[in-house]
């Protein structure tokens, strides 16, 4: 909870179980917003809500605002004291322990589901398919029904149950009222109205059928219902599932203990129980416990983790460090100056829980439907019943419409309108290496007319490599150089040195990189080491120009914005080595596709503005954000958002995730952070920058995939209701269309599974 001060605004975050529709998601913002001063916003794929309330109002008012609606309601656990580590093993959060409970009700929503397929498709078929109805096939399928009526539709059914005493009515009222009816109404057929007997036929048809006397059962609509909406349900509940990772991949950034400097020696304890202050040993290939300063050492920090970009970063006694950095150097003695909720790495969770907090446009107008569509439906059914009655009509012709309209409004269509899109969307674009997450992104889509790219990692490979050797005239020959550079780069745990050593195994296979003797590391400036009876140096560029080529080499390399570094061996210069972090494969064609689709491209990265105007000159990009902080990069977005731009972000690295949870649509590069990937909507799993253009044309296409369908759904009930309501159609005529709408819904989406992605590869193929 947190609050401000006297008449300011408190906020507080609850966890409301017992969800499953938009119609729960209205029922509980309207119950808040009855207290004085309350306004909610529910998230049902996070089963959160978010309330602003006074701050003299309990938390537990809220708590009881949200029972007295039928459902139950929680403030979010406080983070449990961290343990000392044992055998240098301490347990951090998501170890597992915290995902037993939902891994047990996963398993038990697919047993559910797997019963419930078993034995209704038996059903579905004797009922449905009049060929294969035998002698007393009524009553087999009857036995097989009666199980799916009850067991498998039982959380319909105890969800409806505390609604009803709670005044409260959801799309589970309908399902368990529908097949409770279906149910029942069959039941009374077989034993009371003659559909029992032994050599019963019961006609398939879409078109009503005359009164034959004997009542009809309509067991095909009692196993269909819960079957099509358990399959709806356990697709969405993997959804959700999906919807935290984002801020668990932020909090496994942390490190879990830190060694804290005593006098002169250290004890290693829990980062929650750091203090500003205290000072810290960062030992090399460690991460860095907090924001801080260094004391006492150098070294070289990847920041990779953090920002996303591949440029080690040199620090030494006076440099500021940010948590989650590992250092990939020498010892560092850090003085802690920020912990908690005060770090870098804290700041960028915090935004990515605000921009995950907030509900689509679309996902709204749907909750305020899904509020009025269920307790009209039942008004509706019970009014009808009312008037058949009324007006003289038997009893069993009256609950047959009741019982028409009940399943027949039945939300199957509805409910599988985008999750079965979504399915196989997904199943198609993991084929094409592209990963769809939800529909939020394929809302955004339609309107997207800005894409902020990322560079390292996502333009580029995100990992330094040698770009160009330029040896000198007359000396040892480049891959002499080449070879006596990556031997004593060997003894380097610095990126840039790892990146030579690497480049001149694969340069020289035929040639084993030899040892190096006295291997000396100066922080900042470079190594040296004995080769082979040389002194060998390799540093960085010093106030000394080199002869030609040399200095061309160093003036290219600079243009480039890459990093130069030159090799002297026994004191005289022999090479220059250039590094640099190139540019993907098909960069140039994915941004050049980009714009083809209508959309602007803008560059916006933590390197230094002429790196950015190196990379942006070559893609020809020409809105460039250069030296951008996560907090940076987020305001990028909603300072373009406020400009009524339609805003993607594309990043792979923490430094992303605020922007990327903040823009309308958010696609990481799966290379990337894991933070990155669970804050996106789209991840391109492939290494290869050209999926971009292909994610934005799968997604649009999904997207009218699901606006089709939920047009069907919606019409489907528009048309069918008022002939349900007229006599028109029989609960066995309207489980018929209600099976029909589903099988045209699901038939709808499959068809994205065949989908190609041909005019955009047609369109790269007249590019190259």
């Amino acid at each position: 909870m947190t609050a401000g001060p006297a008449g300011a605004v408190a906020t507080t975050d609850l966890i409301v179980g017992g969800m499953t529709c938009g119609a729960c998601v209205n029922r509980v913002e309207k119950r808040l917003a009855r207290l004085d001063g309350v306004s909610a916003t529910v998230n049902l794929a996070t089963g959160r809500a978010r309330v602003s309330h006074p701050p003299e109002l309990a938390p537990s008012d809220l708590v009881a605002a949200v029972e007295r609606a039928g459902f139950t309601a929680e403030l979010p656990a406080p983070p449990e004291p961290e343990q000392e580590p044992v055998d240098g093993h301490d347990r951090g959060p998501g170890d597992g322990h915290d995902r037993e409970p939902e891994d047990a009700a996963g398993r038990e929503e697919r047993r559910r589901l797997l019963v419930t397929a078993l034995l209704a498709l038996p059903v579905l078929a004797l009922s449905m398919v009049p060929a294969l109805q035998f002698r007393n096939w009524q009553w087999l399928c009857f036995a097989l029904a009666a199980p799916v009526a009850v067991w498998s539709s039982w959380p319909f059914h105890s969800r409806a149950l505390r609604g009803l005493r709670h005044s409260a009515a959801t799309m589970d009222t309908l399902v368990s009222l529908g097949v409770a009816a279906a149910f029942s109404w069959s039941a009374y057929a077989l034993f009371l109205g003659g559909a029992g007997e032994p050599g019963m036929r019961m006609p398939f048809s879409l078109l009503p059928s005359a009164d034959t006397g004997a009542a009809h059962v309509y067991l095909e609509a009692a196993v269909a219902v819960p079957l099509f909406v358990l399959v709806g349900r356990l697709v969405e509940a993997r959804a959700k599932h999906g919807t935290g990772s984002a801020l668990r991949s932020l909090a496994e950034l942390a490190a879990k203990d830190v060694a804290v400097r005593e006098g002169d020696g250290e004890r290693r304890i829990p980062v929650a129980r750091l203090r500003v202050g205290q000072v810290f040993t960062v030992r090399p290939g460690e991460k860095v416990a907090t924001d801080g300063v260094v004391v006492e050492g150098s070294s070289a920090l990847d920041l990779s983790l953090v920002t996303g970009e591949s440029e080690p970063v040199e620090v030494g006694p006076g440099s500021a460090v940010v948590g989650a950095a590992v250092n990939s150097g020498g010892l560092l003695l850090v003085r802690a100056t920020a912990v908690g909720a005060d770090t870098q790495l804290a700041r960028i969770t915090h935004l990515v829980t605000e921009a995950q907090a907030g509900k689509a446009r679309a996902q709204r107008v749907a909750d305020q439907v899904a509020g009025v569509f269920v307790p009209v439906v039942l008004a509706l059914a019970v009014t009808v019943l009312g008037f058949w009655l009324g007006a003289g009509a038997d009893a069993q012709a009256a609950v047959t419409v009741a019982v028409a309209i009940l399943v027949v409004a039945c939300p199957c269509a509805l409910g599988l309108a985008t999750p079965t899109a979504l399915l196989a969307a997904t199943g198609r674009g993991a084929q094409l290496g592209i990963l769809v997450t939800g529909p939020r992104a394929l809302e955004a889509l339609r309107r997207i007319d800005t894409v902020v790219l990322d560079k390292t990692g996502t333009l580029t490979t995100g990992r330094m490599h040698v770009t160009q050797v330029t040896a000198v005239p007359g000396g040892i020959g480049r891959e002499a150089a080449l070879r006596l550079a990556g031997a004593v780069e060997q003894g380097s745990e610095h990126p840039l040195g790892r990146a030579i050593a690497a480049y001149a195994g694969k340069a020289l296979p035929e040639r084993p990189l030899p040892g190096v003797t006295d291997f000396t590391a100066t922080p900042g400036l470079g190594v040296s080491g004995g080769v082979e009876s040389h002194r060998v140096e390799v540093r960085a560029p010093g106030d000394d120009s080199p002869a030609e080529p040399l200095s061309t080499a160093l003036a290219a390399a600079e243009a480039a914005a890459h990093t130069a570094v030159l090799v002297r061996v026994d004191g005289v210069t022999e090479a220059v080595i250039a590094l640099g972090d190139p540019l993907r494969p098909g960069a140039y064609r994915a941004v050049e596709r980009l714009r083809r689709l209508g959309l602007r491209p803008v560059l916006a990265t933590g390197d230094n503005a002429a790196t950015a105007r190196a990379v942006a000159a070559d893609l020809g990009i020409s809105e460039i954000h250069a030296r951008c902080t996560p907090q940076d990069k987020a305001s990028l977005v909603r300072e373009l958002r406020a400009r009524g731009r339609r805003v993607a972000v594309i990043g792979d690295g923490v430094n992303d995730a605020a922007a990327l949870a903040g823009a309308d649509l958010g696609i990481a590069m799966a290379g990337g952070t894991d933070a990155a990937i669970g804050a996106a909507d789209v991840t391109l799993v492939r290494e290869d920058i050209e999926a971009v253009a292909d994610a934005v044309r799968l997604a649009r296409r999904t997207l009218g995939t699901i606006r089709a369908n939920l047009v069907w759904a919606f019409g489907y009930n528009l048309v069918t209701v008022p002939l349900a309501a007229t006599g028109w159609l029989n609960p066995m005529v309207a489980a018929a269309a209600m099976s029909v709408s589903s099988l045209l819904v699901v038939g709808n989406s499959l068809r994205l599974r065949g989908w190609q992605p041909s005019a955009s590869r047609s369109l790269t193929g007249r590019q190259t």
